[in-house]
């Protein structure tokens, strides 16, 4: 097993990889590269990691722990699930926001293995969806959010909405503050896009059909 280290060399590699990464794609990008990125010799890349799918795998340890401890941290400091929501947003977006070649891995990369995904689905994403959905309870029992619709049509909407935001931020090429986005994206899903004056619910049949339970 990879010996674990604190002199900063496995934090120059993860960072060097993230750019190797989003610049050559993963399964492109050679252990060698990383090395001379991170400004060390090949060897010193396996005192840390086992291979480059270590690397990636660690990387997303590192990223998802750091953001659901920030995430966790700023919920329990909201009051109200509409202040909860805005502070999942923000952390979503401004994570992401501040390094496109990190967003570029986790919205292209992560999503070119089906093993990868399935890993990252059974644990850190599990982990946010559990954050996501004890929001949306709090929300639909203070009347904040409506109580027939089912959780996890709500939670896979709402981080669909933010999934897509970083997605068209990196497309676009454009460096706006992707984390502005993050009270318009709540308003949206809180308020809808419908006019007060002209809006009709959906059939309820249509709900509980789409919901496929809670």
């Amino acid at each position: 097993m990879a010996r674990r280290k604190t002199d900063g060399k496995r934090e120059r590699i993860l960072e060097a990889a993230v750019k190797v990464f989003a610049k050559k794609g993963y399964f492109a990008a050679k252990v060698s590269e990383i090395a001379r990125k991170a400004d060390v010799a090949d060897g010193t890349i396996y005192l840390y990691f086992r291979n480059k799918e270590d690397i990636l795998v660690c990387l997303f340890d590192q990223v998802m722990a750091e953001y659901l401890e920030r995430a966790r941290r700023e919920v329990a400091a909201a009051v109200g699930a509409a202040d909860r929501l805005l502070a999942m947003a923000e952390q979503h977006l401004r994570g992401l926001g501040q390094n496109r070649d990190l967003a570029v891995v986790f919205q292209v990369e992560l999503r070119q293995s089906t093993k990868f995904m399935e890993r990252f689905t059974a644990s850190w994403l599990q982990d946010y969806f559990a954050l996501l959905t004890s929001i949306i309870e709090d929300g639909q029992r203070d009347g904040t959010l409506r109580p027939e619709l089912p959780r996890k049509v709500v939670a896979k909407a709402f981080f669909g909405a933010l999934d897509e935001m970083v997605t068209s931020w990196i497309l676009s090429g454009k460096d706006y503050d992707l984390g502005q986005l993050a009270a318009p994206v709540v308003d949206l899903f809180l308020r809808g896009a419908a006019s007060s004056k002209k809006a009709s619910p959906v059939r309820t049949g249509l709900l509980a059909a789409a919901g496929g339970g809670k």
